[in-house]
């Protein structure tokens, strides 16, 4: 599995928000800074997470973005999905694969996207907040 870039920017944003202490808004501008990424593109994967209850966003001068849960409230598979929509299985139209054999192929990708979510699921945005520290 590879992470798209703009799940590598929500996870680096939300670990910058994890680690302010300020218990103020960040704002997006300072968040592109210290991450180096694009604010622009910033601003729209903040959208992202904020729509999907994960963080929370003020406006105003004294505006930016918060956590809206705890860090370990927020596995890193909620972070992918709110970005790029649910981890599932699939393998779409392969024309001409038998039933048996299309059968066989959908279970074995169901059983991986399982195991993809049990383990995403229980990775925290706290335990990457912990590896920071050490």
């Amino acid at each position: 599995m590879k992470l798209s870039r703009t799940v590598a920017y929500a996870l680096q944003a939300t670990l910058l928000l994890a680690q302010d202490t300020s218990r103020m808004p960040v704002a997006c501008s300072k968040l592109a800074a210290e991450g180096k990424m694009p604010e622009r593109f910033l601003l729209q994967i903040l959208r992202n997470l904020v729509n999907h209850g994960l963080l929370r966003s003020t406006r105003g001068v004294d505006g930016g973005y918060m956590l809206l849960k705890k860090p370990h409230d927020i596995s890193i598979l909620n972070i992918i999905e709110a970005i790029e929509g649910p981890v599932d299985a699939g393998i779409g139209a392969i024309e001409g694969l038998p039933p048996n054999s299309r059968q066989i192929l959908e279970e074995a990708l169901s059983d991986v996207a399982l195991t993809t979510r049990e383990r995403l699921g229980s990775v925290k945005l706290s335990h990457l907040l912990e590896a920071c520290q050490v």
